[in-house]
């Protein structure tokens, strides 16, 4: 019989971790030295910060009911309106053409060649900024306004829904599909009876959650002329008109945390359900850009 030994096993080697820190640290530090940056200046940013907030704030804690505060406030309101219905567009129109394509896409419906091309697709579409697609593409055809802004929009939010709308077909319980196979269904039917409702709670989550997104991407693309709150917040910063942009701000945040809000409790409720609890296995996915 073997003697039983009481040394305790020796613990694993940390080089290889204290390597990868110090790889890190390395890359961090070529980072720094290669963009030539003004690194010297982040000491006087919080004076400069506390500058602009004074200014700003002047136009915030004004009487909103006086002139010419009340103004600033409703055109506030009614540009970021403008960012709103610039955003929803944008979604639908993202939603409508990312729903169909999502089936190419996932591995369990169509066939390789089809999947491999229409991912090379989304791939290509998510590759590219809406800012880009704004301002080589539909500003050049349909000239500056919301029109630009929300199809802009409309063709980035392809990328990202298609994926992930795809990912979440993937992941449908095959037995319902099977059981939809079984009584004799062709392909159409399969996909609208045993994936289609599974799948279209999670995809709709998606869709509420790319609302939100698009709303802070329209505020961008507002500033190179693309319709929506962007577009005064650009003349504003031009003008150095502080107050006014104080108000602007403001306005934006405070209207974009509603929506966040409300989407969020939504999008809980659909994939949650009435009682409130996920089903296992059906944790919404995170968003991919």
């Amino acid at each position: 019989m073997s003697e039983v030994t009481t040394q305790r096993p020796h613990p694993p080697s940390k080089l290889p971790k204290t390597l990868g820190m110090l790889a890190t640290l390395a890359v961090l530090l070529v980072c720094i030295w290669a963009v030539n940056a003004p690194w010297s200046r982040l000491l006087d940013a919080p004076g400069i910060f506390g500058d602009y907030l004074r200014l700003m704030s002047e136009g915030v804690l004004a009487n909103p009911t006086a002139d010419p505060h009340q103004g600033y406030w409703v055109s506030a309101l009614q540009y970021m309106l403008e960012s709103l219905q610039m955003a929803w567009v944008g979604t639908m129109i993202g939603a409508a053409c990312s729903f169909p394509v999502a089936f190419l896409a996932a591995r369990t419906i169509s066939p390789a060649p089809v999947v491999a091309v229409t991912r090379m697709i989304l791939n290509v579409i998510r590759a590219v900024p809406e800012l880009i697609i704004a301002v080589a593409i539909m500003m050049p055809i349909f000239g500056f306004g919301p029109l630009a802004g929300a199809l802009a929009l409309g063709v980035g939010s392809i990328g990202t829904l298609g994926k992930l709308s795809s990912e979440a077909i993937e992941a449908v319980d095959p037995r319902p599909v099977e059981a939809v196979s079984s009584t004799g269904g062709n392909k159409l039917q399969v996909i609208w009876w045993g994936v289609v409702p599974q799948a279209l709670p999670e995809i709709l989550a998606f869709w509420l959650y790319r609302f939100e997104i698009n709303i802070r991407a329209g505020a961008i693309l507002g500033l190179l002329g693309a319709g929506g709150i962007g577009s005064i917040l650009s003349q504003l910063f031009q003008r150095r008109v502080w107050d006014r942009i104080g108000v602007t701000l403001i306005v934006i945040i405070v209207v974009t945390v509603i929506v966040d809000q409300i989407s969020a409790r939504v999008r809980h409720r659909i994939i949650a359900g009435p009682k409130g609890s996920l089903t296992p296995g059906r944790e919404p996915m995170a968003e991919m850009g």
